[in-house]
């Protein structure tokens, strides 16, 4: 028998131990989530998406990225970002249908998202290597799990009728599940260096952000993600139409030409 495959494989335990505990947030949010807690569960969510934004760091920083992190890593997502906001939001939100049409649509929408969840996290595996470090394509599923949380906390703060938000919950799922699988770029802010000097008044701004968030953490998050959910569609329209209208200036001044 040849020696390297009794050789026992090694992990470098630091980042690894982050994304485990990214992975351990999603699982309690699950749970917390059966138990109907569905703020704290949002908000466990929440924490397994700083702990996914340190594991890459972490293992960048001490130089100890391994392909086995990046599996460990999408495996976590699927579970923090696909399965955990799926269900919290079918609990909070969806389950209340027990007959009829909607209940099958319940079921579906939510398949959907995580579906579309482990297409965007496959995709992204596979071209790493050669995409772009700037931009994402396709809404990330970190963002697309903070918007449909947040929607769920915003909606369980203004104790609001679900029943009465079902329309708006199944277009945000499906609009959500569409970006996510779509070309559109995002800015990923991973060329945004930690290790530079920055002008003292840039902590400023960070504290003036801490405050802004801790008056009304549902709302202002709720509106910070979507803004940044929706920046793409909005950018690439953008883009589209200055094509266009550099397109249509060059072609008007031929044929004057």
């Amino acid at each position: 028998m040849d020696k390297k495959s009794n050789k026992i494989s090694a992990v470098y335990l630091l980042p690894n131990l982050v994304t485990l505990g990214a992975m351990f947030c999603g699982f309690y949010s699950i749970i917390l989530a059966i138990n109907e807690l569905f703020t704290q569960a949002a908000v466990f969510i929440l924490f397994s998406m700083i702990l996914d934004g340190l594991d890459g760091r972490v293992a960048r920083l001490t130089n100890t990225q391994t392909s086995f992190g990046e599996y460990f890593d999408s495996l976590s997502d699927l579970l923090c970002f696909g399965v955990a906001p799926a269900l919290l939001i079918y609990l909070s939100s969806l389950s209340i249908y027990t007959s009829g049409y909607l209940v099958k649509i319940s079921y579906l929408v939510c398949f959907i998202y995580v579906a579309s969840t482990a297409i965007r996290l496959a995709r992204f595996n596979s071209r790493n290597q050669t995409a772009d470090k700037k931009y994402f394509i396709g809404l990330a599923s970190p963002a697309s799990a903070a918007i449909l949380i947040c929607y769920v906390w915003f909606l369980n703060d203004i104790n609001a009728d679900v029943a009465s938000y079902l329309t708006l919950t199944i277009l945000l799922i499906l609009t959500l599940s569409v970006l996510m699988v779509s070309n559109i770029a995002y800015m990923s802010f991973k060329d945004f260096n930690f290790k530079q000097k920055v002008p003292h008044v840039m902590l400023f701004a960070v504290a003036l952000g801490i405050s802004f968030i801790s008056f009304d953490p549902p709302k202002v998050l709720f509106m910070f993600f979507m803004i940044y959910g929706f920046s793409g569609p909005m950018l690439f329209l953008f883009r589209r139409l200055r094509r266009k209208n550099i397109y249509d200036s060059k072609l008007s001044s031929k044929n004057q030409g």
